[in-house]
């Protein structure tokens, strides 16, 4: 059986003398490309910079969609366009400390078809999206379906 690895590299310098004040800021890198990331700035990391809370939301929302463009293609649906606003809420309460859920708001314009059809197969990628299925967070689907 084949299993598939998915590899990283992050780099980090700096002194950690003073926990408030020390750099948090960190570079990932996937493949080739590198991405300046930080901690959330409620956790005195850089604001401007991506979080990995943000990266998890976002694997979850590129992974929704990556299954759906997939489900949609072999059910021979034309997806004319994709978008969506995710968002995942981490309670300060929940120990251990952790994102509890993360909401998926797609917006989904198809040609042909009906909004019911379109939502069977977002709910079938849902189901197949490797990201959703490893996480223990609940992953919730809010799309609005246009049918041109």
């Amino acid at each position: 059986m084949t299993a598939h690895t998915y590899r990283t590299s992050l780099s980090w310098s700096g002194s950690t003398t003073d926990y408030d004040s020390y750099n948090r800021r960190h570079e990932i890198t996937i493949g080739a490309a590198a991405l300046a990331v930080s901690a959330d700035a409620a956790f005195r990391g850089d604001q401007d910079l991506a979080n990995p809370e943000q990266m998890l939301v976002a694997a979850a929302s590129s992974c929704q969609l990556l299954s759906f463009l997939a489900v949609a293609s072999l059910a021979g649906l034309e997806v004319m366009h994709y978008s969506d606003d995710a968002e995942g809420v981490m309670p300060e309460s929940e120990r251990p400390m952790r994102i509890t859920r993360i909401v998926l708001r797609p917006r989904v314009a198809v040609r042909g078809g009906s909004v019911e059809r379109v939502e069977r197969l977002l709910h079938k990628a849902h189901q197949q999206c490797y990201i959703a299925n490893s996480l223990t967070s609940e992953v919730v689907l809010e799309p609005t379906i246009e049918v041109m």
